[in-house]
């Protein structure tokens, strides 16, 4: 379930901004609280708030009576306070960062939407997305849509790590298949923050490589494998100088 609540208090108002300056101002607003303790007072004149406090320190709201309420906001030495004459509105409402629609939530029907991964508008359920993956039409049996995310081939798996694991598939198809320029060791697919292409002699010998996001193209003269990614082509040892570009009719 969705945890994160927004709060929002409107009616005829007086907001004081006291810190370095003193400012007051008394009219119709409409105060919002966000998750993040930012508070922002809005009239209807401008875009921008009539007063502000960005991700403050402590927040505290209180319901008067029947006609009332106050705010009370500080960050370091600034303070915002907020004080209704007459009430219009005062409540707390679930909300979800929003995002680009890619889909619906196979457990609760609700809008998949991608923003630093993928999340449900419903549920809040959240899946980990790499920055570089494409979200496809296509759907896993398990409901969730797929993704398309170039490690060496294009892999087309579940966006749930734990339906269909992009890691195993990378190691399905280039585990022990490079050679350690170091030591002569098989490189291993491993799981250190990022994949990475690791000897397997480790601790006595330290080399591996980031898997880069692109495809394999041939080999760098170096020996290791050559990437065609977004950026141009490249070895898979990101400080390699070696790599050329494929031969005509490669």
């Amino acid at each position: 379930m969705l945890e994160e609540t927004i709060q929002v208090l409107a009616g005829d108002c007086t907001v004081v901004a006291d810190g370095a300056d003193r400012e007051e101002h008394r009219g119709r607003m409409t105060a919002v609280v966000k998750p993040d303790n930012t508070v922002l007072v809005h009239d209807g004149e401008s875009y921008q708030p009539v007063a502000w406090l960005t991700r403050a320190d402590s927040v505290s709201t209180t319901s008067g009576p029947p006609e009332g309420f106050t705010l009370v906001a500080h960050k370091d030495e600034m303070t915002l306070r907020l004080a209704a004459h007459e009430r219009d509105g005062f409540g707390q409402y679930p909300v979800s960062t929003a995002g680009t629609p890619v889909g619906r939530c196979p457990d609760c029907a609700g809008a998949l939407v991608r923003v630093d991964g993928v999340s449900c508008v419903g549920c809040g359920e959240r899946y980990g997305v790499p920055d570089d993956a494409t979200v496809r039409d296509d759907r896993c049996s398990c409901g969730l849509p797929r993704m398309r995310v170039e490690r060496g081939y294009a892999f087309d798996v579940c966006l749930d790590r734990d339906c269909e694991s992009l890691d195993a598939a990378v190691r399905r198809a280039f585990d022990r298949e490079w050679d350690c320029p170091d030591c002569g060791g098989d490189l291993r697919i491993l799981r250190r923050g990022g994949l990475l292409a690791g000897c397997e002699r480790y601790a006595d010998c330290e080399t591996g490589f980031v898997v880069p996001a692109g495809v394999v193209d041939g080999e760098c003269p170096c020996g290791l494998p050559a990437f065609e990614t977004e950026s141009g082509r490249r070895c898979l040892d990101s400080t390699c100088e070696r790599v050329a570009a494929p031969a005509a009719g490669d």
